[in-house]
């Protein structure tokens, strides 16, 4: 039997604005049909962040349930799993950051695993009160972190969360690489990430993404050593060097074809859910 390897699109994020592709979905109309497409094209699972009017990152709580009212009311067929992001603004305070995932309650969101210094501008702050304060909350909310892990000392970081209750094992982690403060997106790092899940963290799943110009060695890579994928405009607004990509819903049928091709399936929502432990 085939493996089933997940594919995640990132639609949006916080950083790229229409200057930077003009295909980049931005408000709740666009992100909701765009979220659409990528299912239909082999998304098992959809990570949403919002934008402001300005095209800013928000974590505007009405944005967050237009987006999905759109999605589920239009399209009552398409099942993807919806992932929260927590960290979609840099000058969200606390509660800001999780309240959509308290009155949403979708079947994942992100718990980033550690502070850093982001994008040589600012500091991506998330600090031990308030990782133990999001964690207990989503176990309350039923809601499954997809634990964001930018280096090494992350993976770290869980393994303490999980001794100390605040995460569940088993844990699914998203190695986040090619970064600017975080590590480098290469095979050889990849494999000392994973190494260093398997001796902290066993029986965790995991999925991984490569920023830029390192987005297709770290999904060939992923497939190599069993891991899920993510693909999406968040992470890479080029489709090639020097070509920009026409859609996210272009970007998940490449990686479906890669997927098929090496030999394993792409996996349906509900066999993502299996995978992952989610309850639909």
């Amino acid at each position: 039997m085939a493996k089933k390897t997940i594919i995640t699109v990132a639609t949006t994020g916080a950083w790229p604005k229409k200057e930077n592709n003009p295909n980049v979905p931005l408000t709740p109309e666009e992100i909701a049909e765009d979220v659409y497409e990528c299912w239909k094209a082999g998304a098992a699972i959809a990570h949403l962040h919002m934008r402001d009017d300005a095209g800013n990152g928000s974590m505007d709580v009405a944005r967050f349930r237009e987006t999905v009212k759109l999605l589920r009311t239009n399209h009552p067929d398409c099942d993807i799993i919806l992932n929260m992001t927590t960290s979609g603004a840099l000058v969200a305070n606390d509660d800001q950051r999780k309240i959509h995932l308290k009155e949403l309650r979708p079947e994942m969101g992100t718990f980033d695993c550690g502070t850093m210094n982001w994008m040589h501008t600012a500091v991506f702050e998330n600090s031990p009160k308030f990782l133990e304060t999001l964690g207990k909350d989503m176990q309350e909310w039923g809601v499954k972190p997809e634990v964001e892990c930018f280096d090494p000392g992350m993976i770290g970081n869980a393994a303490y969360y999980v001794k100390k209750g605040v995460l569940k094992a088993p844990v699914h982690f998203q190695f986040c690489m090619g970064c600017a403060n975080g590590i480098p997106g290469s095979l050889k790092n990849l494999l000392f990430m994973k190494e260093t899940l398997d001796s902290l963290c066993p029986g965790s799943t995991w999925s991984c993404f490569g920023v830029g110009h390192c987005a297709m060695e770290i999904l060939y890579a992923a497939l190599a050593l069993g891991g899920h994928i993510r693909v999406g405009m968040e992470d890479n607004v080029m489709y090639s060097k020097g070509v920009l990509a026409e859609s996210n819903t272009q970007l998940v049928a490449r990686a479906a074809r890669v997927i098929r091709e090496y030999g394993n399936e792409v996996a349906t929502p509900d066999e993502a859910r299996e995978i992952l432990g989610l309850k639909k």
